[in-house]
């Protein structure tokens, strides 16, 4: 019951205040991520890197830790194993190996079924080489891309040309920090980073989304409203949905986290930070750039100047 009357409670909290400050860290954040990505890059895995990708079905459930101790004895370098479809399905995923030349690869793939036995039926084993890798890297990077020109379509229409861009600039704050956080981590980056990208586009946007609607609500309700004070009042009555929406999501995310494995732990990372991040640019990067886009802010301003401006007219008249 206590839970639900703080939850009920709006709070009146200034966020414009520290908004600054947290321009400043967001552009260190930035800038931390570009310098990571130009001198250590990406950890690419399989998909993006190049390497062997087997597929095989085992008798029984698959026992994953023994299947992935045999294979790391044989120093072919990083190993990913995967269960999908049932559990005795089971894809292995191996990265390029040093020479690449094709009697070198097959000479992996032969180690490979010795290390694991003739009771596996391997049901498919293919050699991805670094063009389909290429290839791979410049679909993902469109995949994004596209995905941020729709959002922004979509906010421009609902919402108008300010919003939109508020929205696209967290949004790209969220996406840029998360692949920095691979780069600076060194955690693989594979198709299911990419997966996780587009995940914390989605999310930030909807919780973008609902404060925007806050806010055109507001516009209507209160006409004479300083327009930073109604950005407030939007984010305060929103906070009780942030909270519960984005606490679930992350209590989720950090149980997958914590739980989910060697398999899952690259996309529960960055889903991690995508909540938080997401969460913070919402309220710190959006609201307060959509208050220096608006048209009302830069009206307020010129009236406020001008009032100053006749104050000082004024006084100096005065014999």
């Amino acid at each position: 019951m206590l839970l639900m009357r703080i939850l009920r409670a709006v709070p009146n909290f200034d966020y414009f205040r520290y908004h600054k400050v947290c321009f400043a860290f967001s552009i260190a954040l930035c800038l931390i991520t570009v310098g990571s990505l130009l001198t250590r890059g990406l950890n690419y895995g399989v998909d993006f890197a190049g390497g062997i990708v087997v597929e095989v079905r085992t008798p029984g459930p698959a026992d994953l830790a023994d299947m992935r101790a045999k294979l790391n004895a044989l120093n072919l370098g990083d190993v990913n194993l995967q269960e999908f479809g049932s559990p005795s399905d089971v894809l292995i995923r191996v990265q390029q190996q040093k020479d690449t030349t094709e009697q070198q690869e097959m000479a992996a793939v032969g180690k490979i079924r010795d290390a694991l036995g003739t009771s596996v039926d391997y049901r498919r084993v293919e050699v991805v080489g670094p063009t389909v890798g290429a290839e791979l890297v410049r679909d993902g990077i469109y995949a994004v891309v596209l995905s941020l020109l729709g959002i922004l379509g979509y906010m421009a229409l609902r919402f108008g040309i300010h919003a939109a861009m508020t929205g696209v600039i967290a949004l790209l704050h969220d996406c840029v920090t998360a692949v920095g956080l691979y780069s600076v981590t060194g955690v693989q980056f594979d198709l299911t980073s990419v997966a996780a990208i587009v995940a914390i586009a989605g999310f930030s946007i909807n919780d973008t989304v609902v404060i925007d609607d806050r806010i055109r609500e507001n516009l209507r309700k209160y006409k004479s409203m300083d327009f930073r004070d109604l950005i407030n009042k939007s984010v305060n009555e929103t906070f009780a949905r942030t909270l519960m929406t984005n606490g679930l999501l992350l209590l989720a995310v950090g149980a997958l986290l914590l739980f989910g494995g060697q398999v899952l732990f690259g996309f529960s990372l960055a889903m991690f930070w995508g909540v938080v991040i997401g969460t913070y640019s919402t309220i710190y990067v959006a609201a307060p750039l959509e208050w220096y886009f608006s048209k009302r802010h830069r009206k307020e301003k010129a009236e406020a100047d001008a009032a100053a401006e006749a104050a000082e007219s004024a006084k100096k008249a005065k014999p």
